[in-house]
């Protein structure tokens, strides 16, 4: 019987711990991503919702008590979180979650930013140094942050490694086959012309093809006027477009605006996880987006 108890003793000593990282995610998509990989080994929070602009949030207490216990924070990076995130991380007291150490994860540093400006102006609205924030709407870029946010889970916790990489292989393996039918879906849309409310698309734009012909917001940031629409509009009549796009957190009354007076479609993408009722998920936001963009486009 001793003999029984002590190799029961032993065989407990030699499971792999579990739910051993706890991750602050800056934005949904990222939370969803290191679910993803990480399964049952991580515990996840979301800093912020779909329906809030990532731009601008309060470093809430009950947020500086996640970044405290955080052994990760992933974050989009790219300046994106400017406006918030330096207050939590420096009253935070963790400093395994600061710039420079592993626990501090930036997604914009993986893939190739888009709409870095020639010069920088406050005047200009909300330009951001690093490039346009907004990766997270072409699933390529999800893949490449991906690869990077598995190994950073595996550097920090080790003794799961090989957890995290078979993840990541089943994850990478159903991602890029969901991107081929997403392409595929989406055939339709190439060269497509379109209006956007805010900068938030140049990836997606890219990504299928999508012609964007005018900005709503007369600089990134700033509400559009009547003045402005009304330009808009008038370049509509010489550059006829399918629809007007924006995301889920900005107010629609512009958009509803010229979408009314343009005859075209105004569509709400979901932009993030949570942006949708279809949306729970990476895999739920392509196919809702893919699939509100195919149906404006009819």
């Amino acid at each position: 019987m001793l003999k029984i108890i002590l190799m029961a003793a032993l065989g407990a000593f030699s499971l792999p711990a579990l739910a051993t990282l706890n991750i602050l995610a800056c934005e949904p998509e990222w939370g969803a991503l290191a679910t993803e990989l990480g399964g049952d080994r991580v515990t996840v929070y979301n800093a912020t919702t779909a329906l809030q602009d990532p731009h601008r949030i309060q470093a809430r207490p009950s947020l500086l008590a996640r970044a405290r216990n955080a052994d990760l924070l992933a974050c989009t990076g790219a300046e994106l979180e400017t406006g918030w995130l330096p207050i939590l991380l420096r009253q935070s007291g963790n400093a395994n979650i600061q710039p420079g150490q592993a626990g501090y994860f930036e997604a914009a540093a993986y893939v190739q930013k888009l709409e870095i400006p020639a010069r920088l102006d406050r005047a200009d609205g909300d330009v951001h140094a690093a490039g346009n924030p907004h990766i997270q709407t072409d699933p390529r870029n999800i893949t490449l942050v991906a690869d990077a946010l598995a190994k950073r889970l595996s550097q920090l916790d080790p003794a799961n490694a090989t957890h995290y990489q078979a993840r990541h292989r089943a994850f990478a393996d159903k991602w890029q086959a969901a991107i081929q039918r997403w392409e595929k879906q989406a055939a339709p849309l190439r060269g497509m012309p379109v209006v956007v409310q805010h900068k938030a698309f140049p990836y997606l734009n890219r990504w299928l093809g999508l012609q964007e012909i005018a900005t709503l917001e007369p600089k990134p940031g700033v509400e559009p006027g009547s003045g402005h629409l009304g330009e808009v509009l008038a370049q509509l009549s010489r550059q006829p477009v399918k629809m007007v796009l924006r995301t889920v957190y900005q107010d629609g009354r512009s958009a509803e605006w010229l979408a009314e007076r343009a005859k075209i479609h105004a569509v709400a993408l979901p932009f993030t996880v949570g942006g949708s009722e279809q949306a729970r998920d990476l895999f739920g936001l392509f196919d809702d987006t893919i699939q509100k963009l195919l149906t404006a486009a009819k």
